[in-house]
């Protein structure tokens, strides 16, 4: 799907993460594996540490974190919020959504709505088009995007336990007078949708009463059923074949080059992936971000906002600059967008703190 939006304008971002630091070497010493092989694999694909959450914190607190703290440097009441989206798929409950958890934790009015939306790494661009159509209806909108997706790894699941963080992000949305379109192209091939999934856990395979066996595969990865499991070949190669043609349909809606772009946003799944991408889409390397999963890990739907920050935010709280983006994953889904962004409110990256 090809569209483009007028009159919303991005007013703020915060992003939360978790507060302990997982070193990738350290825990795969712990676990016995060599460490000329960890050190390969970090070379690679640029993996050192993440931020992960403790027990019991959740994306709806790391998202609450990150409003909060978003409404405070906007000096904003909460009340002013006429709608809020909330993107995960680590919910608290399969029900009530997280979104209507939040809005009675932040108080909003009766008159304000509140819906999820159950995607994975390409959720907040889907998001953001769906908190854009909100603004022609609403002068603010809340955009929540986040998971804690360690929480559904196995510790020696080497192939899928490393690679992610836990991050919550904030977005707000305004509606403007200012005509300044907003480019998407959003796209879906579920014939491939067994690439990411949790088997077991959901209404076509409830979970039981008594603990799933760990079951171990052919290459010697550990994990349960209720358990993340993803085809990393499969991704891989699916990244590449739609990343690009998605980029591009959004560069040619806005007429820009690559030149005429300021910065190429992806989600930030790895280094190897994030830098093979951007020179498929004809960027240079000091134009796309691609180190914040050494930090933080893979974030799912908050590593797009969380790059915006961690890149861009003082050069986004100062002036408008042309940035593509592109969110890919579990569905498997893309979502890409090209839009003026800016200025607004960046607030800096923390770990959560109650």
């Amino acid at each position: 799907m090809h569209h483009s939006l007028n009159h919303v304008r991005l007013a703020g971002l915060a992003v939360t993460v978790g507060s302990t630091t997982k070193d990738f070497i350290a825990e795969g010493l712990k676990l016995g594996r060599p460490a000329a092989q960890l050190e390969r694999v970090a070379r690679t694909i640029g993996l050192q540490q993440r931020q992960v959450t403790t027990p019991g914190v959740t994306a709806l607190d790391l998202c609450e974190n990150a409003t909060r703290r978003l409404l405070a440097a906007m000096d904003l009441d909460p009340a002013s919020l006429d709608a809020i989206i909330f993107v995960t798929q680590t919910p608290d409950h399969s029900q009530p959504s997280n979104a209507t958890i939040l809005h009675g934790r932040l108080g909003l009015s009766t008159s304000a709505a509140a819906f999820d939306i159950s995607l994975g790494c390409s959720g907040w661009v889907y998001g953001l088009h769906q908190a854009a159509l909100l603004c022609a209806h609403a002068g603010r909108v809340l955009l929540c995007a986040g998971d804690t997706l360690s929480c559904l790894t196995h510790p020696e699941d080497h192939a899928v336990h490393p690679l992610f963080g836990d991050a919550g992000s904030a977005t707000i949305l305004e509606k403007t007078g200012t005509p300044a379109p907003w480019h998407f192209c959003l796209g879906t091939d579920g014939t491939r949708a067994s690439a990411i999934q949790v088997p077991v856990g959901g209404a076509r395979q409830p979970a039981g009463s008594a603990p799933l066996p760990v079951i171990k595969d052919a290459d010697g990865n550990s994990r349960r059923a209720d358990q993340l499991c993803m085809d990393g070949a499969e991704v891989f190669n699916f990244s590449l074949r739609e990343v690009p043609p998605a980029v591009k349909v959004v560069m040619q809606m806005a007429q820009w080059t690559p030149q005429d772009a300021d910065a190429l946003i992806l989600h930030q799944a790895n280094r190897f992936l994030v830098t093979s991408l951007g020179q498929k889409c004809g960027f240079p390397a000091d134009k796309v971000p691609a180190d914040l999963v050494a930090k933080y890990g893979n974030q799912s739907s908050a590593s797009v906002p969380a790059a915006l920050i961690q890149a861009y935010g003082p050069a986004l709280a100062e002036r408008r600059l042309k940035i593509v983006g592109c969110g890919f994953g579990v569905g498997l889904s893309w979502g890409a967008f090209a839009a003026e962004l800016g200025p607004c409110v960046t607030v800096p990256i923390e770990p959560y703190s109650p």
